[in-house]
């Protein structure tokens, strides 16, 4: 189903048919401040599997992230992390970036990488924030395969695609045509494994 919901002030019972079908292993195509994204409930194990099939990647290798609505969850599914790290991440979120974390063992083991890591997205987006929130807990998400740039930023393109596959295409508007900057924080200092929207400057 194509949903349209507003960017900035998003419908409370449209939110709430959305996480019901997150609940009950639904996938949906949703904004982000970057791309659009491919996400699930991490505690949903097929629909983890569904969204692996879809980008035809394994899910223990493949570039997962856990979408939050803020820091609130960070203990739950990642190993303690230093100050400095603490700080970057109250910096730079919510904002166009994804960091890599350690893994705690409350990580779904499906979802267990051989790094151990995780990758921590807030994006400053209404509609995502909204969802994770009335959620209350991270999505499993993952940019949309495609060729075309229409293919991961518009949303009538994206259900002409994916309607088959997925059971919402959430319609926030156009979408942004970069990634998120990636940024490594399991070391000593912050290592840029992906240049992407997020600007970053080391002040942290």
């Amino acid at each position: 189903m194509l949903l349209s919901v507003h960017p900035e002030n998003p419908q409370p019972r449209l939110i709430k048919q959305l996480v019901h079908s997150l609940e009950n292993g639904g996938i949906l195509i949703y904004p982000t401040d970057t791309v659009y994204g491919l996400g699930c409930d991490i505690l949903q194990p097929k629909a983890v599997e569904k969204i692996c099939r879809i980008k035809q990647i394994d899910p223990k290798k493949a570039m997962l992230s856990f979408v939050c609505s803020d820091l609130s969850h960070l203990s739950d599914y990642t190993k303690p992390i230093s100050n400095q790290a603490f700080r970057v991440l109250k910096e730079y979120l919510p904002g166009p970036f994804t960091f890599i974390l350690p893994a705690s063992k409350l990580v779904p083991k499906l979802l267990q990488s051989k790094k151990n890591t995780i990758g921590l997205r807030i994006p400053q987006n209404r509609i995502a924030l909204d969802i994770v929130h009335a959620l209350g807990r991270p999505i499993l998400s993952t940019s949309l395969p495609g060729e075309m740039v229409e293919d991961y930023t518009d949303p009538e393109v994206m259900y002409a695609n994916f309607q088959n596959e997925v059971d919402f295409v959430v319609d926030g508007g156009i979408g942004d045509t970069t990634p998120s900057t990636i940024v490594d924080l399991t070391g000593e200092t912050p290592q840029i494994i992906r240049q992407g929207l997020g600007i970053w400057e080391e002040t942290a």
